[in-house]
């Protein structure tokens, strides 16, 4: 997994039928920018309405996973999705002239082929991941279908296929490194039951099914050629080159003895894409379906939120790397606008500064006259000041240097800062320092609660001499 958000370097065509409503569809994917994430646009709708691919917008599970807000819907998102996701696209736009997305063959081949054609293109942007550090277990109560998350260092996913249907039998399918995906994962085709046929066509479903986007397993010993060509009449589907071989429905064997488990795999991916974060850690679940798959997806969603809340703690009693003498030998600033007051850690990729916040600082005479507060652009600064000690720590002879900042992305505040509050900064390097250009990103806490956070881009200049 790289650290940086991507998207497509061009755009994507693609054109087939919706597999439940049968329209033909016109599905254009553009690029997007950073922390755009993946939306759907209905083009044939007036005002052309955006729906973005966020969990809290999945409305039914019923045969696929359908998105909606407000009375616009996207249909059968899960296999796209599960591309897009697969192959690290972070940031597009999805435009539809209909409801529901091509099915095309029933996998996410095409879609992973017109990704690789065009390439990717890496965004000046770091990405977030769902990265939890306890097991999070769910079972569906009227299931039975299990669902667990283990924390790891990547990403890994292992699916248990298991529906009592001796036609079907017990599968296992796993994948432990994504490049793996295209070959192992993305062809392996959607699949449904013959006794299911009926009752989902009386349903007004499947209208673009056909044996081209599916794999029908036959789960019924006495079945023969002619009940299958009057299921066929009831589908409205041609039926003279229908066969039987073995327990499958068509003309072609599996291209996997657990294609199956592998298609559950795929939707599984596709579903918990729409936490909108790449997930760190090891998914395994037994009979999974889009119901259990995204009510999970919520679950990791919301562990990821009450995370974000949690305290952070800090040692402020040892002894600091940097004090107040040493931060003025590498900073050219002074009073009044030296805003850091000592480093408590440095080490390759991380650095850790502390703020005293005092009634003496002069700002608070006029922001505001009985009610100071600390300005967010003098919190930014001493985030800055950090950084720039970062920068200067990784060079020789640091006082020939000034740190230039050069971009300030993604600011939020999350509470004030008023005198007697200590600020502690941590910042992370979020790419590798390259022709003096330094990327990092910074949090900064008050008694262990974030009150801000932000994104920086500096360059070190050596523009002194001795």
């Amino acid at each position: 997994m790289t650290n940086n958000q991507k998207t497509l370097n061009k755009s994507l065509e693609f054109e087939g039928v919706g597999l439940h409503t049968g329209d033909k569809v016109r599905m254009t994917i553009d690029p997007a920018k950073t922390n755009h994430g993946i939306k759907f646009q209905r083009l044939d709708l007036p005002g052309k309405p955006v729906i973005p691919a966020d969990i809290d917008f999945v409305s039914d599970t019923k045969r696929s996973t359908t998105l909606q807000k407000d009375n616009v819907k996207v249909v059968t998102v899960e296999h796209l999705m599960s591309a897009l996701y697969a192959l690290g696209v972070n940031n597009a736009l999805v435009k539809l002239n209909s409801s529901e997305i091509p099915i095309l063959d029933g996998s996410s081949k095409y879609y992973v082929e017109g990704i690789q054609k065009v390439g990717l293109k890496t965004q000046d942007a770091p990405l977030k991941y769902v990265n939890l550090p306890n097991p999070i277990q769910y079972k569906d109560p009227d299931t039975g279908s299990e669902i667990l998350f283990i924390p790891a260092d990547n990403f890994i996913i292992s699916v248990v296929l298991d529906y009592d249907n001796p036609a079907l039998g017990t599968m296992y399918a796993e994948i432990r490194d994504l490049e793996d995906y295209p070959k192992e994962i993305a062809t392996c085709k959607t699949f449904v039951f013959l006794t299911e046929l009926e009752n989902l066509a009386k349903a007004n479903l499947i209208k673009g099914g056909g044996l081209e986007n599916a794999i029908v397993v036959i789960d019924r010993k006495d079945t023969n050629i002619s009940e299958i060509k009057k299921l066929a009449h009831l589908l409205g589907k041609d039926n003279h080159d229908i066969q039987i071989n073995g327990t499958i429905l068509n003309n072609c064997e599996l291209q996997f003895n657990n294609e199956p488990a592998r298609h559950k795999l795929l939707d599984v991916i596709g579903d918990l894409a729409l936490i909108g974060m790449p997930i760190k850690g090891h998914i395994i679940t037994k009979k999974p379906g889009h119901k259990l798959n995204t009510s999970f997806a919520k679950i990791l969603k919301k562990a990821m939120k009450e995370q974000e809340n949690i305290d952070i703690h800090f040692d402020l009693n040892k002894k600091p790397l940097y004090d107040i003498t040493d931060i003025e030998k590498m900073l050219p600033h002074r009073y009044p606008f030296l805003l850091i007051d000592k480093i408590m850690e440095i080490t390759d990729t991380e650095i850790i500064g502390v703020k005293n916040v005092t009634i003496n600082e002069n700002y608070f005479m006029g922001h505001f006259p009985k009610n100071p507060v600390m300005p967010g652009v003098l919190q930014i600064e001493a985030m800055a000041q950090t950084g720039g000690i970062f920068s200067l720590s990784k060079v020789s002879d640091p006082h020939l240097y000034t740190t230039y900042f050069l971009k300030i992305d993604n600011v939020k505040f999350k509470r004030k800062v008023i005198p007697g509050d200590t600020v502690v900064f941590v910042l992370k390097l979020l790419s590798p320092i390259r022709r003096g250009l330094v990327h990092m990103g910074g949090k900064g806490y008050v008694n262990g609660k974030l009150c801000i956070e932000a994104e920086m881009l500096a360059q070190l200049v050596k523009d002194r001499t001795d």
